[in-house]
């Protein structure tokens, strides 16, 4: 209770604000993003929780941006590291990972309407697909009570029959899944593949990205397989080859300068390569401000968060708690 007071005297007050213009004014803050899903559409009853967000509060959180920060384009980024032109104070990029249909459906209109660019990365393979990663597939058909987690941990060879069946048992199951190598993978999720389509179509389509640069959002590269670069097979396929493939979807056919670490795994040597194949700009999931005094860096931390961090116990949006999240973020210089 007297947290809560606390967070939001500290923000109705303008205190926290005070000392976000001046911390980070001389910074760019980059959002990241995956879905954003009406409750009411039917995507919604399977969809992975801790990486959607609810329209409405999607809405708020845009809101929260413009009164807060200074919302830039990729383009604006791409010329401050190229020309050493100066980002405006506060800078905030937004960004959406993996290339949802729902980007397109809900993300587009709301940010067409409150006139703000975007930035998505998409992953390659996953354009003109209808299922999503075997993650997400498996997160639904246990939310529809398809699939539990002691069966799932059972086809990794995991007999634990005492194992529960909750969010973190599931967690557990889907880190032993990954742990595998695609053909024990595949083999071992056989037996539920028809549990795990829900019968809809999650990921978008070449028009669709076309569609998306139409209206403010830029496209960049999540990789080719969204497989991490730290145990991706050909790294070359992964990084240049997926460019040179979404470029032809593209109604520009122009090779794409940014993109983001699947999973957010990488090494130095990865981001080196990366920027060896032609990205300008490389995102990582280092929840990390950066730092931007005379130019923004080639490699960037990204901010991600979850609903339930946003909201209070009646799912309501708490402007406090998304300003203690953002704001305090460490700032860092990630590349070397």
């Amino acid at each position: 209770m007297l947290s809560d007071l606390v967070k939001k005297f500290l923000y109705g007050s303008g205190l926290l604000g005070l000392y976000h213009r001046f911390r980070n004014r001389r910074s760019l803050t980059v959002i990241m993003f995956h879905r954003v899903l009406d409750p009411d559409d039917p995507r919604w009853t399977s969809c992975d929780p801790d990486y959607t967000l609810d329209t409405r509060l999607f809405e708020r959180c845009l809101a929260f941006f413009r009164r807060h920060y200074t919302i830039v384009s990729v383009d604006d980024v791409l010329a401050a590291r190229r020309q050493g032109r100066a980002l405006p104070p506060r800078a905030l990029l937004i960004t959406f990972d993996d290339g949802w249909s729902d980007n397109v459906d809900f993300a587009l209109p709301r940010l067409r309407a409150a006139s703000l660019p975007a930035l998505l990365f998409v992953v390659a393979d996953v354009v003109g697909r209808r299922l999503p990663f075997f993650q997400e597939r498996i997160v639904g058909a246990w939310r529809l009570g398809r699939v539990t987690a002691p069966q799932l941990l059972a086809a990794t060879g995991d007999e634990d029959r005492s194992a529960g069946n909750g969010i973190g048992e599931l967690r557990t199951a889907i880190a032993r899944l990954e742990d595998l190598d695609d053909e024990a993978r595949q083999a071992a999720l056989a037996p539920f593949e028809a549990a795990l389509d829900d019968g809809h179509r999650h990921m978008v389509v070449a028009e669709e990205l076309g569609q998306l640069e139409r209206g403010g959002v830029a496209i960049g590269l999540h990789g080719k397989t969204h497989t991490p670069m730290t145990r991706a097979q050909d790294l070359d396929a992964e990084l240049g080859g997926a460019r040179a493939q979404v470029a032809t979807q593209l109604p520009s056919a122009a090779a794409p300068l940014t993109m983001s670490f699947p999973h957010g795994r990488y090494t130095p040597a990865i981001a080196e390569r990366a920027r060896a194949a032609g990205y300008e700009l490389v995102f990582t999931s280092d929840p990390t401000i950066n730092p931007v005094d005379a130019q923004p860096d080639w490699l960037l931390g990204r901010v991600g968060f979850e609903q339930s961090g946003i909201v209070d116990s009646a799912g309501r949006f708490r402007a406090d708690k998304l300003a203690l999240l953002l704001f305090r973020k460490p700032q860092r210089r990630l590349a070397a």
